[in-house]
């Protein structure tokens, strides 16, 4: 009997993927976290409780200039969950780890806006919220297809491809996909299309009240959209580094 109450338990041990926004900071560091506090005071809780990368690849910093970005982010209630692309000279204890292997960009192609998108059956995703959000399987490439609305507080992260909403995005929800994001419905909340290195994805609207809209890293809030578009069925585009927004018959 004491024999088996001595004996250790095994641990168990399980994979898990979560999606992580992946920030690439500029020199100069203040110019770029100067643009940071824009985005933040413009978007309020767009950092919250989101697990951050910080990419540095390509930087000519040394250690104190990179412990000194990291401080900076965390009095923003930034939290940089590990490091990519920094030498291992640059890094030490007192520094977030250093991350490798992230999931390579994708190429998708861009969809035909002038005929419907083809209705897709996905690979598995990852979907965060407070509440379930069910995807319907379709065929062909990956995507998913979202038959309620997403409510305020909830999160659905896709990062193979497309996502359909058949309903409405409400304030303070947030679409994250890695191809094209079509909704069915009024977009209050935010949409990022292409967050794997896509800058041909596009965002489809029945009515645009959006927070935020982001293609590719590159991003436009409320205050930067186009007033006579504001309340119209619409799709957005990324030219270059400019984000356009176009109104659909």
């Amino acid at each position: 009997m004491t024999d088996m109450l001595t004996k250790p338990r095994p641990i168990r041990l399980k994979g898990r993927s979560f999606l992580a926004l992946a920030l690439s900071p500029e020199l100069p560091f203040e110019d770029w976290l100067a643009r940071l506090d824009d985005l933040a005071a413009r978007s309020a809780g767009f950092f919250l409780r989101r697990p951050v990368v910080l990419d540095v690849e390509g930087l000519d910093i040394d250690k104190a200039e990179l412990r000194g970005l990291v401080d900076q982010l965390k009095t923003r209630n930034v939290r940089i969950m590990g490091i990519e692309g920094a030498r291992p000279s640059l890094l030490g204890s007192d520094l977030p780890p250093a991350m490798s292997d992230g999931r390579p960009a994708s190429d998708f192609t861009a969809p035909d806006f002038e005929t419907p998108a083809p209705e897709e059956t996905v690979k598995p995703g990852v979907v965060a919220s407070n509440a379930p959000l069910e995807p319907l399987p379709s065929t062909s490439k990956p995507s998913i297809i979202i038959t309620e609305p997403v409510r305020s507080g909830q999160s659905l992260f896709f990062p193979d491809g497309d996502v359909t909403v058949v309903g409405s995005v409400a304030s303070g929800a947030e679409i994250v996909a890695g191809g094209s994001i079509h909704i069915y419905g009024t977009l209050r909340g935010r949409a990022m299309a292409g967050t794997t290195g896509n800058p041909g994805a596009r965002i489809f609207c029945s009515r645009l009240e959006a927070e935020l809209i982001a293609i590719d890293g590159f991003y436009k809030t409320a205050e930067d959209m186009e007033p006579d578009l504001r309340g119209k069925t619409v799709q957005i585009w990324l030219e270059g580094e400019t984000i356009r927004t176009g109104a659909l018959a």
